[in-house]
């Protein structure tokens, strides 16, 4: 059963918690003061009076000072998020993706079948560590797509501290492992500044990636805010994901072994399931032939295994087929391979990646602190993504700038899929089959497919049933308050000086124990891009605004006046399957007003639509960590800056200058490199000869090469490149220089107009992750000679997709 926990007042010893569990009622911890754990930190105990001039005559004497410690009986926390689950993919909740690990927490702990998130990643995370909704602490969307809107910025609020500084306040340890996508884009740079890197919000101890998305074979890293390295690689056996587990058990056992007494907190955020699905072969293997049968037909196998496991109810339906997306038996026997073959894919990364947490929940049990952890295990932070388009795609940074990938290359590619040369993402139909039954897929904030994730909680010390289910109505901002009231602390009311924010979420505890518990949670909004809708007591009003695949908007403006609300009563219709908008619209108007009274409330308004074009700093209209600057000296080694810290050559014409050492052996190596396999581009030696490459989207790499090797020395080393103009992604003329000498030209026919890639970076000296050319070998390409400086000179002729529009009705007017 829960162990008791004290209130948020104590009157307790100068340890500031319960005496060690080792120790007994020493003197110190008799000696008593009074405290609140509402503010944070908690002050320091008033020092005992000096009563003698010599120290052996000190009556009582001096006692050490006691570290602060939870209340007594608190427990460990470990919170695990899967990226990119839908509700229908996981074994747990009746998929078809082998997930034992999810099965075992959920066989000894409760299943969460009405559990809910934001629809996209950064405004989950966000929600999910502050226990606020995601536009009140100003994560309406991804950190790369923020805007100057307050709901929009990406800046999480001072006054909304997250469990990671609530818990380290009261005495926990803490540590996060993986995924962070909340750092405000500009500031993911060695110039910081760092208080909204993990290490700055609460966690100790940090290891993962800032951005959305990784390459799992090649992962750009950070250990705290400093940059690291992989000690292996892909062929002696590397994998993110075992590396992200490697360290949080590593990190657990010395908790354990050097602070027995101490609980802690562990968070552990996946990059999977997101794309590219990165899975050692054999895993793949494991499904070779299971999606044979088509997307229409899983969704009905689910349907059947969800009944049977009772996480959905016996007469529950499934929710309508979105519309343009084709079925099944419509599709080519090319398609129906290629789309079967990027299934198996996935779901050999889900089971790859349940496996890693299994080895974490072993290795909690090995250590007997199974029972007295309450762990939180989160499948999915939206629903499944759609992101790779009706046909699937080898490559997403491809398909999000309009180029699919048609189903006869994807099979032509069929040995490769899953290593370090593929990006891949599986086609719509497979997002809409992960999200049985429910309708639509991630960004849709206004269909259950959007939004309704399974949760599994797992404490046996706290919960007395074993395989329950529980149907109670929650959302992610109610993990927040649970973790709180089981640790038995308050939601402080001022932290590092700040007034703090009301939690907006509702604790899950009162249902741990009690699966007829009535809702607490009964209200609840959800907006991703002009998708919205609005829950009350079972019933839903929503608004499907855009089409989650179409990443590119065509220009038309659609009004937010004229998007269809639908309305929903999910106590009866559990899948969103019958709108009763024209039945009921009294009803339908009375929750289209509370949307708006919590869209004001939240800072929702005003709506945002814009897509891709939000990547853009100056269309977004963000802060630019570059500014206005036309020139940019960088010194060697100068690494890791995403496109949101690095100079923006992207549609414009500009000038890279290398200044160098040659020794008399010669020089080889990547001078300056932006992006990697998937797209980006790369100014180097190759034999010695300077070389420029511009990998269009992993489809085709264009090189302009020098005939002659530099000779010894010192010298000024350049690439011009002057953009073609008239919009977005075009091509341009290439010219290499040394010393002021031109020693080669070429063309670049197009170019990547809005971002080369989330999980490669613009680096000085060196190409980190995959490679922009096969010219050079991964990781190892750094620049053999002396590199003095690099210096980036970019032009004011930048176009943008507001002046090609503008451009393009100036023409047709």
């Amino acid at each position: 059963m829960v162990r008791a926990a004290r209130g948020p007042t104590e009157r307790i010893g100068v340890s500031l918690g319960a005496p060690p569990k080792s120790g007994g009622l020493d003197a110190a911890w008799r000696l008593l003061v009074d405290f609140s754990r509402e503010r944070l930190p908690i002050p320091d105990p008033q020092p005992p009076t000096a009563t003698s001039l010599d120290a052996r005559d000190q009556s009582p004497a001096f006692q050490p000072r006691q570290p602060l410690r939870p209340p007594q009986g608190a427990p460990n926390v470990v919170v695990v998020l899967l990226d990119d689950m839908g509700f229908g993919a996981p074994s747990a909740f009746g998929g078809p993706c082998n997930m034992p690990t999810a099965e075992r927490l959920a066989g000894g702990g409760l299943r969460y079948n009405r559990f809910h998130v934001t629809a996209i990643c950064s405004p989950t995370r966000q929600a999910l560590l502050t226990g606020r909704n995601h536009h009140s602490v100003g994560m309406g969307v991804t950190t790369e797509m923020a805007s100057a809107a307050p709901g929009y910025c990406g800046v999480r609020p001072l006054s909304a501290a997250t469990i990671g500084q609530m818990l380290q306040g009261n005495g926990y340890n803490t540590a996060a492992f993986g995924k962070w996508h909340q750092t405000p884009a500009r500031d993911v740079s060695a110039a910081g500044p760092f208080d909204r890197w993990p290490t700055g919000e609460g966690f100790e101890k940090f290891y993962g990636f800032m951005c959305a998305e990784m390459n799992h074979w090649y992962p750009v890293l950070f250990d705290g805010t400093k940059p690291v390295e992989p000690t292996r690689k892909p062929e002696d056996g590397y994998h993110l994901s075992e590396d992200l587990v490697d360290n949080a058990i590593d990190w657990v056992r010395d908790q354990t072994s050097l602070k027995p007494d101490n609980p802690f907190f562990a968070y552990l955020p996946f990059g999977a399931t997101h794309a590219p699905y990165h899975v050692p072969q054999e895993y793949r293997e494991r499904y070779r032939g299971k999606f044979d049968h088509g997307w229409d037909r899983q969704r009905e196998i689910t349907l059947e295994r969800q009944k049977e496991l009772g996480v959905v109810p016996q007469d529950a339906e499934l929710a309508p087929w979105s519309e343009d997306v084709p079925h099944w038996d419509e599709l080519s026997a090319e398609e129906q391979r290629s789309a079967a073959s990027l299934m198996e894919l996935y779901a050999g990364f889900a089971e790859h990646t349940d496996d890693q947490v299994g080895r974490l929940v072993d290795a909690l049990d090995e250590l007997g602190e199974l029972d007295n952890t309450l762990f939180v295990y989160i499948l999915g932070d939206n629903g499944a993504s759609a992101e790779g388009g009706l046909g699937g795609t080898l490559n997403e940074h491809r398909f999000a700038s309009g180029i699919p990938d048609s189903a006869e290359y994807i099979n032509s590619q069929d040995a490769a899929l899953g290593d370090a040369t593929t990006h891949a993402h599986y086609p719509v139909g497979w997002a809409l089959a992960m999200n049985t039954p429910y309708q639509w897929t991630k960004q849709v904030a206004s269909h259950l497919g959007g939004i309704r994730d399974g949760m599994i909680v797992h404490w046996p010390d706290g919960i007395a049933e074993r395989g329950g289910l529980r149907d109670q109505f929650h959302h992610v901002i109610d993990v927040v308050p649970t973790i709180l009231e089981a640790a038995g602390l308050p939601h402080p009311t001022e932290v590092n000086g700040v007034a703090q924010q009301p939690v907006e979420g509702t604790s899950m505890l009162y249902s741990f124990n009690d699966a007829e518990a009535p809702d607490r949670h009964r209200v609840q909004y959800f907006e991703m891009v002009g998708n919205r809708g609005i829950y009350q007591d079972g019933w839903m009003a929503v608004t499907r605004h855009g089409t989650p695949w179409v990443m590119v908007q065509d220009g038309v403006r659609r009004s937010f006046d004229d998007d269809r609300w639908e309305l929903y009563d999910t106590n009866v219709d559990w899948t969103q399957s019958h709108d009763l908008a024209e039945e009921h619209p009294e009803k339908l108007r009375e929750l289209q007003q509370l949307f708006l009274v919590e869209a004001a409330k939240h800072n929702v308004l005003p709506l945002d639509d814009r897509m891709t074009e939000r990547e853009n700093p100056l269309e977004a209209g963000r802060l630019d960590l570059m500014g206005d600057r036309r020139s940019v000296t960088f010194h060697a080694g100068a690494k890791r800056l995403t496109e949101e810290t690095a100079p923006n050559v992207k549609n414009r014409s500009h000038t890279l200058t290398a200044l160098v050492e040659v020794p008399e052996a010669g020089a080889e190596g990547v001078l300056v490199a932006q992006g990697g396999r998937t797209g980006g581009w790369s100014f180097y030696l190759h034999d010695g000869k300077p070389c420029y490459a511009y990998n269009y989207f992993g489809s085709v790499v264009q090189h302009v090469r020098a005939r002659e090797a530099v000779g010894a020395g010192e010298h000024e080393i350049s690439v011009r490149f002057d953009y073609d103009g008239g919009g977005v992604g075009k091509g341009g003329a290439v010219t290499l220089r040394v010393d002021g000498t031109d020693v080669a030209s070429g063309r670049v026919d197009a170019t990547i107009p809005y971002y080369f890639a989330f999980d490669e970076t613009f680096d000085v000296g060196v190409d980190r992750a995959s490679p922009v050319t096969d010219d050079y070998v991964p990781v190892d390409n750094a620049f053999t000679g002396g590199l003095r400086r690099l210096r980036v000179d970019l032009d004011d002729d930048q176009w943008s997709d507001v002046e090609a529009a503008s451009a393009f009705r100036t023409a047709h007017e």
